[in-house]
């Protein structure tokens, strides 16, 4: 009896060590995860409370209990495009496709898995983006929509879509209107309306542009007939003598010129005759 007790107590270990190999190996994949790049865990405690919403496990190998279990979530941007029928604030209705780039919020992502779950794209994202576009579009005519707010729509609907789903754990970050399709006849209408008033400012450039140039012709005008008044003003007979003598120099001492005659013409010059070859 006492060897048989002896051997038990040496077998006792051993086969505690084979037992928990065995639970090792059984459940190893129940007590360890790898969480891919581009993702996020969280964990589920089954006996101590459920979601564990104050952390978030990042990427890489982890342990956990194997009664416990991670779920996983993608935290990489991603894109969700919707066409939508919407109607403007005349009533028409309006073919829109928008875009939007969303990922779920990475501290918060416990609180995403305990309120919507995996599935919050079908939940809140999509009916938060096809809200705010109703909502702000309803609020512009078909021409302000398709000529001039484009811009100005699409911030307001990203605004109004973030603060819906900020409170619902998703981050919101960008929104793009890709496409605006309106019927033909409002369609044509507006193409008309708007090259109407592109011919019409068109004119008024140039009728700008030709009174610019008359009034440039005008001061141009006075400015010369200015200068001329200066100028007879200030040429005297004494002057004009002089001038007469300074020429008649140059004349006289040309070698082209060939006979110089003086004499006394009406103003007192002296007269130059002659040719040249």
């Amino acid at each position: 009896m006492a060897q048989q007790e002896l051997n038990l107590k040496k077998l006792a270990p051993i086969a505690i060590v084979i037992l928990a190999v065995v639970f090792v190996i059984i459940f190893w994949s129940r007590m360890t995860i790898t969480v891919e790049a581009g993702h996020a865990g969280v964990l589920f405690r089954t006996f101590m409370g459920g979601v564990d919403t104050e952390k978030t496990y990042g990427e890489g190998f982890h342990f956990l209990a194997p009664w416990n279990k991670m779920i996983v979530y993608e935290t990489r941007q991603q894109e969700i495009a919707e066409d939508m029928n919407v109607l403007s604030s005349n009533g028409l209705e309006i073919k829109v496709d928008v875009s939007a780039w969303y990922q779920p919020s990475y501290e918060r992502i416990g609180f995403l898995h305990t309120n919507i779950g995996k599935d919050y794209l079908r939940r809140v994202v999509i009916p938060s983006l096809r809200g705010s576009a109703r909502s702000v579009i309803g609020r512009y005519t078909p021409e302000q929509i398709y000529s001039t707010k484009r811009d100005a729509i699409q911030d307001e609907i990203y605004d109004e879509a973030k603060s819906l789903l900020d409170e619902k754990y998703v981050d919101l970050n960008q929104v793009l209107i890709r496409s605006i399709v309106l019927p033909p006849t409002i369609k044509s209408a507006i193409e008309s309306k708007l090259k109407q008033e592109q011919e019409s400012l068109e004119y008024e450039f140039k009728l700008e542009k030709a009174q610019k140039e008359a009034e440039r012709q005008r001061i141009d005008a006075e400015g010369k007939a200015k200068a001329n008044r200066i100028l007879n003003a200030s040429l005297t007979d004494k002057i004009l003598l002089e001038k007469g003598i300074l020429a008649t120099i140059k004349l006289a001492e040309s070698p082209n010129t060939k006979v110089v005659v003086i004499g006394n013409s009406k103003n007192g010059l002296p007269l130059i005759l002659g040719d040249s070859k």
